[in-house]
């Protein structure tokens, strides 16, 4: 159970990160937020950003394994990197008209995938 706590804590995580890093943009085109002052936006992204390290710190704490987690330091930050890609690419899509899936983007999944395989070979 603490694997599949650690994945969901990490998903949040990066939901909030996700907004923080780029959700900005999305306002910013909406006309949310486009007159406001960048120090103004850097203040709103850190406290969204505050939010994201509410969950990823327990994520991490509870997952690595010298706390008696199921996951070694170098798998947590592979599942974290590809939970951050899964995230990122559905906000993109959905969120910016613009951005669209193409082969070399479906390609570095694979290429993910690839790595979350290695990280957890014996």
């Amino acid at each position: 159970m603490k694997g599949l706590y650690t994945i969901l804590l990490l998903v949040v995580s990066n939901l909030f990160m996700t907004f923080a890093w780029y959700g900005h943009l999305k306002l910013q085109e909406m006309k949310v937020i486009s007159n406001w002052p960048l120090y103004a936006v850097i203040l709103f992204s850190w406290a969204i950003a505050l939010a994201e390290y509410s969950f990823q710190v327990p994520a991490n704490r509870l997952g690595f394994a010298g706390n008696g987690g199921p996951f070694s330091l170098m798998q947590l930050k592979v599942i974290q990197e590809v939970i951050t890609l899964v995230v990122f690419t559905g906000f993109s899509t959905l969120l910016f008209k613009g951005e669209s899936l193409q082969w070399n983007h479906l390609a570095a999944f694979v290429c993910l995938v690839l790595a979350v395989y290695f990280v957890f070979y014996k």
